[in-house]
């Protein structure tokens, strides 16, 4: 499927004139603003005066709450907001009111534009929506913005921790992608070369510069949010966010719900994502040490998981979401002990080309060390969670998506962070 893409995409100190501009050439004269209070301070208050002057009619929805979740309730507290008019939605914010603008834009038919309130996400772009659905984080299709327009200001007085977990998400690419290119080798999920790559030099580019973003550098800023854009680009181009999002996003969603189940306070998006990069690049690290005899001897003694046992620590981890999760991972707990050593032989068949994927992940001291240039947690602690959590997160993230990760390859090989 083709995606329409975000068009223009403007990263400017003068990009609130520019999207005034570009609503005027395109006769968007009914806007409707979504904002939490802290984008409203941010960036909000002024674009409603700014569209005021000018001559819009603008109305805004304000999302009040110390925490802000893309679920049901948000959904329709802003479709609730609007008159039945054909408005053009803005989403001022960063991941999570994009996602509820997105997903309400899509399903009335009405276009939405994005204008970032900090560098923090890298779903700008994209077309999925994740919304908490009873209690299970969903990705659902919806579509991209019409435009971006990130004023450039706006973006480097961001609170640095948001900055940071902007870094933190791209840095995330090196696991994601290369447990993108796994898929492929071992379990023949649907890939792209060009994509892969794409994404890699996503993060690369970004580690280039840590030190400059750590300092918010206007024009380090302008390169990281152009790298959360193309990001999203990418997850657009390909359909899916399979190359974006792998066993670190997988951690991150399974601490989300945890701490929304317990009734605990969210932690930002990116920066779970950075530290679960950090214990997946371990597990990719132990790979990279294997030698094919000591994975050869690992393969001979593993054995296919009881579905008995897999339900049961389903259950145990994720309470009354069990059953929906049990449900996305039904093709793993119905695996049959031939399709299991068919696993096996070719992971050893394919160790080279693993060796190889693995090798292109940066050792997890370096992904600590880069996250700590840019001021982002870089352990479970950091984040408020407890070892406990962190292993609970290890040990049963991978059940929420239907897909081979290094975590599936670990725990054929017996390996652990």
């Amino acid at each position: 499927m083709i995606y329409t893409k975000p068009h223009p995409v403007v990263v400017a100190e003068d990009a609130l004139e520019q999207l005034i501009d570009y609503c005027r050439q395109n006769n968007y004269t009914r806007l409707q603003i979504v904002a939490d209070v802290n984008t409203d301070r941010a960036l909000g208050c002024k674009l409603e005066t700014m569209f005021d002057s000018a001559g819009f009619n603008v109305q805004k929805v304000l999302l009040h709450g110390q925490e802000i979740i893309a679920d049901a309730e948000r959904v329709y507290q802003v479709m609730l907001a609007l008159d039945g008019s054909q408005r053009i939605l803005i989403a001022v914010a960063a991941g999570t009111i994009t996602d509820i603008t997105r997903f309400v834009s899509h399903r009335l038919g009405l276009p939405f534009i994005s204008a970032p309130s900090a560098p923090s996400v890298d779903g700008f772009a994209s077309i999925g929506a994740p919304v908490l659905i009873d209690g299970v984080k969903i990705s659902l299709p919806t579509h991209a913005p019409a435009a971006i327009f990130a004023d450039l200001n706006v973006l480097s007085d961001a609170p640095r921790a948001m900055i940071a977990a902007g870094f933190a998400d791209i840095l995330g690419k090196f696991t994601s992608v290369a447990d993108f290119r796994l898929g492929h080798l071992l379990y023949n999920e649907r890939y792209d070369a060009e994509i892969a790559q794409r994404t890699y030099a996503v993060a690369r580019v970004c580690e280039e510069h840590a030190e400059a973003i750590g300092q918010a550098t206007p024009a380090s800023i302008r390169l990281l949010m152009h790298a959360l854009v193309e990001s999203g680009l990418i997850i657009l181009d390909f359909g899916d966010s399979a190359s974006a999002s792998g066993a670190e996003h997988h951690m991150s969603h399974f601490w989300e719900m945890m701490l929304l189940r317990k009734g605990r306070p969210a932690i930002l998006h990116g920066a779970k994502v950075g530290v679960a990069t950090v214990m997946i690049a371990d597990l990719y690290a132990q790979v990279r040490a294997l030698s094919r005899a000591e994975a050869a001897d690992r393969l001979e003694a593993a054995t296919l998981p009881e579905k008995d046992a897999e339900l049961a620590a389903i259950r145990s981890a994720f309470g009354a979401e069990a059953e929906a999760v049990a449900r996305n991972h039904a093709p793993f707990l119905d695996m049959t002990p031939d399709d299991y050593d068919a696993i096996k032989r070719r992971i050893l068949e394919r160790w080279d080309e693993i060796q190889t994927v693995a090798a292109q992940v940066p050792p997890p001291d370096e992904i600590a060390r880069l996250l700590a240039v840019v001021g982002g947690p870089t352990t479970a602690a950091e984040l408020g969670l407890t070892d406990a959590e962190a292993a609970l997160a290890l040990d049963n993230g991978h059940y929420l998506r239907n897909r081979f990760t290094v975590r599936k390859l670990a725990r054929v090989l017996g390996l652990r962070a």
